[in-house]
């Protein structure tokens, strides 16, 4: 047997980040609807059914295709990956489409599951300077939590990611996107996790101001100290 490490080529990898973004993409979406439908009215039960959706699929899906494609299933983790030098600058354009095709085609789904139009556009409205914020917040505590346990503890990726997206519905006034592609795509959804084409520019330039910070902050916090060069 050989002992060579297991490296997928990149059409593999495109593969694994398209469908881990569809099933993704559609575990939001669909769970949503789902839970605006079965919660009487009730956004708050809406949203913990749609945050237990969402953090069982991402664990899930992290842990299947992360030895494939690094299971990024969202632009500004592609970008932060190259930007720390851990990640081909020339793929950082494919990644990103298949994200966002993989992304639509969920959305499709989901709507032709639930009897939908299949062609929408949001008109939830997701505005203002708090909003805008959250994202940049939400978006850095995601890098910074993939960055710090990659260092030193790679088999809990899943795990803190699913739990730490879990969290962040909560403590954010916007549910935390955190996702540039995601952002996107529900804006082609006019159901519970929907957002106005308007606001998307918005929500994903915080998004990226939040990746750069995260980028810096835990490549500061994870560096080798400096190697002490004996006297002499």
């Amino acid at each position: 047997m050989s002992d060579a490490p297991f490296e997928p080529d990149l059409a593999r990898r495109l593969a694994a980040e398209a469908i881990g973004s569809f099933f993704l993409f559609a575990g939001v979406l669909g769970s949503g609807v789902m839970a605006e439908t079965l919660s009487g009215g009730n956004i708050g039960i809406a949203l913990l059914a749609n945050t237990i959706a969402t953090g069982a699929i991402l664990y899930v899906l992290i842990a299947m295709l992360g030895p494939y494609s690094g299971a990024h299933f969202n632009p500004t983790v592609t970008l932060a990956f190259a930007l720390r030098r851990e990640f081909l600058w020339r793929d950082v354009l494919p990644y990103a489409l298949v994200q966002i095709v993989g992304g639509v085609l969920g959305a499709f789904a989901v709507h032709l599951m639930f009897d939908l139009p299949i062609l929408q556009l949001a008109t939830k409205a997701r505005e203002g300077t708090g909003q805008l914020a959250a994202e940049a917040i939400a978006s850095f505590g995601l890098i910074f939590t993939i960055i710090v346990t990659l260092r030193r503890l790679p088999a809990s990726v899943p795990a803190s990611v699913a739990l730490y997206i879990s969290a962040a519905y909560w403590f954010t006034s916007s549910t935390s996107f955190a996702n540039p592609a995601i952002t996107l795509v529900r804006s082609l959804s006019d159901t519970f996790a929907g957002i106005a084409p308007a606001d998307v520019p918005g929500f994903i330039a915080g998004q990226i101001v939040g990746m750069l910070l995260a980028v810096v902050a835990g490549g500061w916090l994870t560096a080798d100290p400096p190697t002490n060069q004996a006297d002499g």
